[in-house]
């Protein structure tokens, strides 16, 4: 039996301006705003066991167009004249097969029904930020179950949940 790997694309600029904790930051710098995304982003994926891959639009920055991995997620800034929209569609296109089920993630409502139309499923900023909640949550429970259980007497079972959820992270990476 073949596994389907979900793929969760993100529109990165659309997801910092509709969450107030990364809005906040980017006020500050928006370079503190993406590695946040990312680093939540990063979690999601090595928790999941989804290819998540975020898309920021780059359509005023002239000659940019990478594509590159930080943390394990792939990352895409659009080429010049090209929209993070644009880059997600083609995406969804060169993704399809039907062992494998993407989403989208943006609240652009436009994008959400051409995207929907091509197949992928949709998720708006907010419902991503629920998913990535939850999965974080999960994440630190199983973890400290994990340390609570734990017959011998280790290490782990000394620290405090936060140090072990920080050095998962660690792990992960």
């Amino acid at each position: 039996m073949v596994e389907v790997q979900n793929v969760l694309l993100v529109d990165g600029y659309n997801m910092i301006g509709a969450w107030p904790e990364l809005a906040e930051l980017a006020k500050i710098g928006m370079q503190e705003a993406r590695d946040r995304l990312l680093e939540r982003l990063a979690d999601f994926q090595a928790f999941s066991g989804w290819k998540v891959i975020a898309v920021f639009d780059a359509y005023q920055v002239p000659g940019l167009g990478k594509a590159f991995k930080q943390r394990r997620v792939q990352i895409y800034f659009t080429k010049e004249k090209e929209t993070a929209d644009e880059c997600i569609e083609r995406l969804v296109r060169e993704l399809s097969n039907r062992l494998r089920r993407i989403y989208v993630a943006t609240s652009d409502m436009i994008e959400q029904h051409v995207i929907f139309g091509q197949g992928a499923l949709r998720l708006s900023a907010r419902e991503l930020r629920t998913m990535l909640d939850q999965s974080e949550r999960e994440l630190k429970e199983r973890i400290v179950e994990e340390s609570r259980t734990s017959s011998r007497n280790t290490v782990a079972g000394k620290l405090s949940p936060e140090l072990l959820i920080e050095l998962e992270r660690l792990r992960r990476q």
